[in-house]
């Protein structure tokens, strides 16, 4: 078994697109701290999948909307969603965040600039921040990459944010946060108790990565004192071939349920 192929041309090229690779400076991915919705998230991975390795500028990208909801696995025959989608893509041009530059200074960036949808022809053109590109462009070393196919089936903001820090330390095999560092990371102050943050957050989070990346992860919480803990991360590659089947075979049910009810009933 592999990942399904139902035979149709533009099933294909809708394959080719799914998995583009991101590729982030670990600076990008481990010192900055921002709070984005799910398809907030989405559409910058979209956009970072579209840079190819020998561009030297960042430029600007026209994409039609039912495309970009047919990559992500989104219902485009839904009329809200392109309600949403200008509302996420006003929402990324308007927001900002620190990153440090070097162990003293930071500086703000913005995720896009110019966004302009023709709703006529239901196409949008985003250019990502110059401010970006030392973080996006002509990177040599100290990057994370991985395929936009395993983060297109999560549903979780968490499970996004957490996937690409654990990825980006993923050769290491094993990482450690102080759990309040990691709850700031993920925006998730919100859950003032561990378990809370635990029960809502890390679990969910954990379970989608396993359940939809190339990574498998595991976690040990060590409590250090009565109201601190550490989180201790085992980062493990999925390798073996039955493992990664099983991972495509969810990608797959999450993001194109009526092929695969058809495919089934033609068996």
């Amino acid at each position: 078994m592999d990942k399904i192929n139902f035979g149709d041309k533009n099933q294909r090229n809708l394959g080719k697109e799914r998995e583009l690779i991101v590729v982030k400076h670990n600076d990008l991915i481990q010192k900055s701290r921002h709070n984005l919705s799910v398809q907030e998230q989405k559409i910058i991975l979209f956009l970072v999948s579209k840079i190819k390795p020998e561009d030297t500028e960042l430029k600007e990208y026209e994409f039609k909307v039912r495309d970009f909801c047919k990559i992500c696995g989104i219902d485009d025959n839904n009329g809200k969603i392109y309600k949403d989608l200008k509302s996420a893509i006003k929402n990324l041009t308007d927001k900002s965040f620190w990153i440090k530059i070097n162990d003293h200074e930071e500086t703000v960036v913005r995720w896009i600039e110019r966004p302009t949808i023709n709703n006529k022809n239901g196409t949008i053109k985003i250019k990502i921040d110059e401010y970006m590109r030392p973080f996006l462009l002509e990177l040599k070393n100290h990057y994370t990459q991985f395929s936009l196919y395993y983060t297109l089936a999560m549903r979780n903001k968490y499970s996004l944010r957490l996937y690409e820090l654990l990825k980006s330390y993923s050769n290491l095999s094993r990482w450690e946060f102080n759990a309040e560092e990691l709850q700031k990371m993920l925006f998730a102050e919100a859950y003032t108790k561990f378990y809370d943050f635990k029960r809502r957050v890390l679990e969910p989070a954990v379970k989608e990565i396993n359940t939809y990346s190339d990574i498998h992860v595991t976690y040990e919480i060590i409590k250090k004192e009565p109201t601190k803990y550490e989180i201790v991360f085992r980062i493990k590659a999925k390798k073996e071939v039955d493992e990664k089947i099983q991972t495509w075979a969810n990608i797959e049910k999450r993001l194109n349920p009526k092929q695969i009810r058809d495919a089934n009933l033609t068996k």
